[in-house]
């Protein structure tokens, strides 16, 4: 890479981390424009449990490691995250102080908007499985970066915004296009592929997630051997069908004893449990605590809500 563009990127880095710290101003989060939320933490976390979203994920100051399935994935200024499936992940912030604060930005993917940008630079949709997993980091290069930070400018302006930030959002879609990690954000659901395939199984599980998994009758639905299915399933996943169900039981069930105030026992029948000790211990080995215990502590932090992707 040339120094003038070593340059640009630190100073665009710079702006972007300042301009996020100036709308942010306390730990948290705001969205100041659709699809588009900026993070701030002035220390790091434990992990945050969550589900992502197709979406692009830039760092301006700190680091973050995102845990999904077995697969760990650590990001800072100098790489993008990019997840394409709604997914069960974790993550936690690593590098973050009250003088030097953790500032990120998570910008929405619209599998429709994709669509048109592919069509329109006349980028074709992968006709095999590729490289199609759920969640990539990769390098952030000088003009991602600026169209990013062109966006976050815009806040600024919202009669301008109106008109620009469709075309600035238009703009980052095709520079990931044709990126490093284009190929796989052409697997982005709905635009063909074994994962528009997961997709609709990711969807049908997360529906009937409280129900007993029957992964012969879910691949004949989608037209796929039960092989065929388990395995293109864990190559965008990073998970079996099995233990993604499981996270989306344990991960509501959490919900339910945090926001509904109900006991262990009675959140783990609602989920799909039938034995309280066996939902127990998956709890404890998911969440690092017992149930009780866990949903007490989430209680003493529930003014501090991060998002685990961004």
């Amino acid at each position: 890479m040339s120094e003038r563009n070593m340059q640009r990127i630190r100073d665009s880095r710079k702006e972007l981390a300042e301009r996020i710290a100036g709308a942010v101003r306390d730990d948290g989060f705001t969205e100041p424009m659709e699809g588009l939320r900026l993070n701030r933490s002035s220390q790091p976390t434990g992990r945050v449990h969550g589900v992502s979203r197709p979406s692009l994920c830039v760092i301006a100051q700190g680091a973050k490691e995102i845990y999904l399935g077995d697969g760990r994935y650590l990001y800072d200024t100098g790489h993008y995250l990019l997840a394409t499936v709604e997914l069960p992940v974790n993550g936690s912030i690593v590098e973050a102080s009250v003088e030097r604060p953790y500032l990120s930005l998570r910008l929405d993917l619209d599998p429709g908007l994709v669509g048109s940008v592919m069509v329109e630079a006349g980028l074709p949709a992968p006709r095999g499985p590729g490289d199609a997993k759920a969640i990539v980091v990769s390098a952030l290069d000088a003009d991602l970066l600026d169209a990013t930070l062109r966006l976050v400018r815009l806040i600024e302006s919202p009669s301008e915004a109106r008109l620009l930030a469709p075309l600035v959002k238009r703009e980052i879609v095709f520079r990931l296009l044709i990126g490093e990690q284009g190929n796989r954000l052409r697997h982005l659901p709905m635009l063909g592929g074994n994962s528009h395939i997961i997709a609709r199984a990711v969807n049908r599980l997360q529906k009937d997630f409280d129900r007993p998994l029957r992964i012969e009758s879910i691949a004949k639905e989608l037209g796929m051997s039960s092989s065929g299915f388990h395995h293109h399933f864990k190559a965008i996943t990073d998970m079996s069908p099995l233990q993604f169900q499981k996270q989306l039981r344990l991960q509501e069930a959490r919900r339910l004893m945090l926001g509904e105030s109900l006991d262990a026992a009675s959140a783990g029948f609602k989920v799909g449990y039938d034995d309280p000790s066996h939902f127990s211990r998956d709890y404890k080995r998911h969440f690092g605590n017992p149930p009780a215990q866990d949903v007490e502590r989430l209680r003493t932090m529930i003014g501090a809500v991060a998002d685990p992707a961004a």
